[in-house]
Parts: structure tokens; C-alpha cells; sequence
């Protein structure tokens, strides 16, 4: 008898994951920035980068055996559209309010909660936030959002700076 290889991966300590629905202007800034990011994977061996769209629940498979979590999504903080804000779970609520029509629906801290109830959240939690101008069925970002990404991706760039320092 051979030996058998496996395609399983072991997990990276760090995911970046990126959430939103590009179909929706705004709404899809975090795959926009988790694909940018994803650019330059080699400067960062230890770090996996996820699109994780609207994948509701199947986040918390994505958290599970990690030790640090970055999530960048869009979020309504009451700043100018394109306002990006960096906080910890403990520091946000949530005033999303769900339909329930499907599984792909999911509130972002109530998912963290559930993982840290499960036992599978990371040590370490960190949300970007981005204020948009304009969640609506259209491709593409608001000209405010799309001209900071590059201010974007160097404030990401920074806080997977950190790693290396830990």
C-alpha cells in the first residue's frame, strides 16, 4: 500500500475576511479590499485571505482555530460616506434588522458571539468599518469610497504590520 497525501490545509493564525454584497455598490467594499489585499498574499505567509460576501453563518467556520480575525465590511457609524473606523467587537452594536428569508443573512455580532460561545472564536477580533455613501443595486463603488482605497489598504496593511510584531 501507497501512501496517501491529503489536500487538507492546515489553518493560517490570521484571516482577513471580507464581507459584502459587490451587487450593491457600497455594500461591497470589503471584497474589494480583502481581493486588493489579497494582491500581495506572499508579504504575509501566515495570513489567509477570505471573500466571504454575504456567507452569513459559514463565517464562523472561517474564525474556528484562529488566532486573530479581520473583518472589513461597510457600516452605517454615523460618519461621512467613505469614513473608515477600526474597533473590537465590545465596541460596536448592532442595529441590523433581519428578514430572515435566508441563511446567507446574518448579523456580524451575533455571529462573533455565537463563535465565542461555541468556543471557536479567535483571541483576537478586529472590525473595519466603513461608512457608505450609497447601498443600492448598482456594480461598482461611490466615487468617494473607490478614490480612498488605496488609503484603505495601507490602514489594513498596518494592522497585518502588527503581527509581525507580536
Amino acid at each position: 500500500m501507497g501512501l496517501q497525501t491529503s489536500t487538507f490545509k492546515l489553518r493560517t493564525s490570521t484571516v482577513v475576511l471580507g464581507l459584502g454584497n459587490p451587487l450593491m455598490a457600497d455594500e461591497g467594499i470589503g471584497v474589494c479590499l480583502v481581493e486588493r489585499l489579497a494582491e500581495s498574499a506572499a508579504a504575509y505567509p501566515d495570513v489567509e485571505f477570505v471573500d466571504a460576501g454575504t456567507g452569513g453563518l459559514s463565517v464562523l467556520y472561517q474564525l474556528e482555530g484562529r488566532r486573530k480575525a479581520i473583518l472589513i465590511d461597510c457600516a452605517y457609524m454615523g460618519d461621512e460616506p467613505g469614513a473608515i473606523r477600526r474597533f473590537v467587537p465590545e465596541e460596536a452594536r448592532s442595529a441590523k434588522v433581519l428578514a430572515h428569508q435566508s441563511l446567507h443573512e446574518a448579523d456580524l455580532l451575533r455571529i462573533i458571539d455565537m463563535a465565542r460561545k461555541l468556543g471557536q472564536a479567535p483571541e483576537e477580533i478586529v472590525i473595519f468599518g466603513i461608512e457608505p455613501q450609497r447601498i443600492e443595486p448598482a456594480l461598482g463603488l461611490s466615487p468617494i469610497l473607490a478614490d480612498r482605497i488605496e488609503e484603505y489598504v495601507t490602514l489594513l496593511r498596518q494592522e497585518l504590520g502588527r503581527e509581525s510584531m507580536i
